[in-house]
């Protein structure tokens, strides 16, 4: 029996992204950083310029930072938080802990992120730079940051590139970059994720050097 045209949209067509995939994609960084030794957290993270460590804090800090927006709903700016020395950044994990204890800050972020999504309904929005966001862009953002710097970070550590869960890539592409070409649609949605965010070229479509995600709210199709 060939498929019916409601059963070929919903094929092509990748679903929200949930908790459990803020969930998952926590869990995957988490269990990847706690099989390196704390020395290695030194070199680069891919092509960013932070070491493995502090881009891996990076990703925790973003955690927090989308589920206190969630948790507040702040409508004009992010909630007026700072670091002890004034920074933006207002995660630091203690180099003492190892990788081990990186590790369960990155579960433990992933799950604050995740439980303050499910408990905020679809109508709750909250500030963010890249346009006032629903619990489920803010769970968007989260997954990307995970999928995005966690690529970063096991570059740095084993200088090759990780498999990404399956099926994050697709729903993150489909919340937060709906303007893609269709030549980086054609691809397997963790290649266009990574050309998307900058961090590799592809025949006739050269790397990044500006983008964004667009983290609005868009309404369903009528």
């Amino acid at each position: 029996m060939s498929a019916q045209p409601e059963d070929l949209a919903t094929t092509l067509t990748p679903g929200p992204v949930t908790p459990d995939d803020v969930r998952t994609a926590s869990r995957w960084l988490a269990d990847g950083v706690a099989r390196h030794p704390d020395a290695a957290f030194d070199a680069q993270a891919g092509p960013v310029r932070w070491s493995c460590w502090a881009t891996a804090e990076h990703v925790v800090d973003d955690l927090l930072a989308y589920a206190l927006q969630v948790a507040g709903l702040p409508l004009l700016d992010y909630l007026p938080l700072a670091g002890p020395k004034g920074e933006d950044e207002i995660a630091h994990v203690k180099r003492e802990a190892g990788p081990a204890g990186l590790a369960e800050v990155i579960v433990a972020g992933g799950e604050l992120l995740a439980a303050q999504v499910a408990a905020r309904p679809p109508t709750a929005r909250a500030y963010h730079p890249y346009g006032l966001s629903d619990p489920e862009g803010f769970a968007a953002m989260g997954v990307a940051e995970i999928l995005v710097h966690g690529r970063d970070v096991f570059q740095g550590l084993t200088g090759t590139s990780p498999t990404l869960p399956e099926g994050l890539s697709a729903r993150v592409l489909a919340r937060l970059f709906p303007d893609l070409p269709p030549t980086v649609l054609d691809l397997p949605p963790d290649d266009a994720l990574v050309w998307a965010t900058g961090r590799s070229d592809l025949p006739g479509l050269p790397r990044r050097t500006r983008w964004r995600w667009d983290a609005s709210v868009r309404q369903p199709a009528a």
